[in-house]
C-alpha cells in the first residue's frame, strides 16, 4: 500500500459517534479533507454531505483499512467508543498500515496503556479530561482550564487581590507562586500580552500558565 501520499490536510476519523462526529466536522470546518469510517449504516449515511467523504465499514478488519487506503492520511483519529477490542484493532491496523500521527479515545486508563503500547501517538480521554477540568472551575476563580499530560496548565481566572491594583512587577507573581501571567483582559477590551509594567484592575481576567499544583496555589488565594 502507497503511504504518506496524501496531503497534509487529509485527516481520517474512525466512528462517528459523538466524540467522532464532533472532530470529523469540526475538522472539516477548519478546511481539512475529512474521511471516516463507520460501522453503523444509520451513523453513516447521516453524515453524507457533511464531511468529504464516508465510508461504511468496520475498520477492525484490516480489508477495510486497506480499501480505504488510510495509509495515505498522515493524520487519524480512532473515536470509537462502544467497543474496547474495536477501538484496538482499528488502532493496530492503522499503526500496520504506517500512519504517521494516530490520535485515540480511550474509555479507561487500561485501554488508554493498550493504545500508548501499540503506538498509538496521541491518547485522549474526554471523559476523565472533562471532569477534572470542571472541578476546578468549581471552585469559582478559574474560568477556564486546560492541563497537559506533563502536569502543566493553562488557565483563565479572576485577579488575586494581591494583584488588584499593582503592575506585575510590584505584585511579584511569577517569583511568589512559580507561575506566568501571559495575558491580561480589561472588561470590553481583546486580550493583551502581559509585560512588568501592566497594571490588574478588579475586573480583569488573567491567562496564566505553569504548573497544575503551582497554579491551584494561586487560585486559592483570596
Amino acid at each position: 500500500m502507497a503511504r504518506g501520499t496524501g496531503t497534509e490536510n487529509d485527516v481520517l476519523v474512525i466512528g462517528l459517534g459523538r466524540f467522532g462526529a464532533a472532530a470529523a466536522l469540526e475538522l472539516r470546518r477548519l478546511g481539512h479533507k475529512v474521511t471516516a469510517i463507520e460501522k453503523d449504516g444509520f451513523l453513516a449515511e447521516k453524515f453524507l454531505g457533511r464531511i468529504s467523504h464516508v465510508i461504511h465499514g468496520d475498520a477492525s478488519d484490516v480489508a477495510v483499512i486497506r480499501d480505504a487506503k488510510a495509509g495515505r492520511f498522515p493524520i487519524a483519529v480512532v473515536a470509537i467508543g462502544s467497543s474496547v477490542e474495536a477501538s484496538v484493532l482499528a488502532a493496530a491496523n492503522l499503526v500496520d498500515v504506517g500512519v504517521a500521527d494516530i490520535w485515540g479515545k480511550a474509555l479507561s486508563p487500561e485501554h488508554a496503556r493498550i493504545l500508548d503500547r501499540i503506538g498509538v501517538h496521541h491518547i485522549v480521554r474526554p471523559e476523565a479530561d472533562t471532569g477534572r477540568r470542571v472541578a476546578h472551575l468549581m471552585g469559582g476563580r478559574m474560568q477556564d482550564y486546560i492541563e497537559f499530560d506533563d502536569g502543566f496548565a493553562i488557565v483563565k481566572m479572576r485577579p488575586p487581590s494581591e494583584t488588584v491594583g499593582f503592575t506585575l512587577e510590584q505584585s511579584a507573581i511569577r517569583s511568589k507562586y512559580g507561575v506566568t501571567v501571559v495575558g491580561v483582559k480589561a472588561p470590553g477590551r481583546d486580550f493583551t500580552y502581559a509585560v512588568p509594567s501592566t497594571k490588574v484592575s478588579a475586573h480583569d481576567v488573567l491567562i496564566v500558565s505553569g504548573p497544575t499544583t503551582l497554579i491551584e496555589r494561586l487560585a486559592a488565594r483570596p
